[in-house]
């Protein structure tokens, strides 16, 4: 699939852990872990709004695409 999640990438540069995340967010950690590894087949606009939210970011700061 060409769109690459980069939530790695700003859970560290935010000093964050997936775990902290999902506390913030109220989602489960088994959930954040599938969208982190792009095993995600889709994500709700409610959820990405959280997580920019937490993250201070935009939306392409977490959603790539790739060719």
């Amino acid at each position: 699939m060409p769109i690459v999640i980069t939530l790695d990438a700003l859970l560290q540069r935010r000093g964050m852990t997936l775990t902290e995340l999902s506390e913030r967010v109220d989602l489960t950690l088994a959930n954040l872990s599938i969208l982190k590894t792009g095993k995600a087949r889709a994500i709700r606009f409610s959820t990405l709004d959280a997580i920019c939210r937490e993250l201070d970011c935009q939306p392409a700061d977490l959603l790539g695409y790739q060719q």
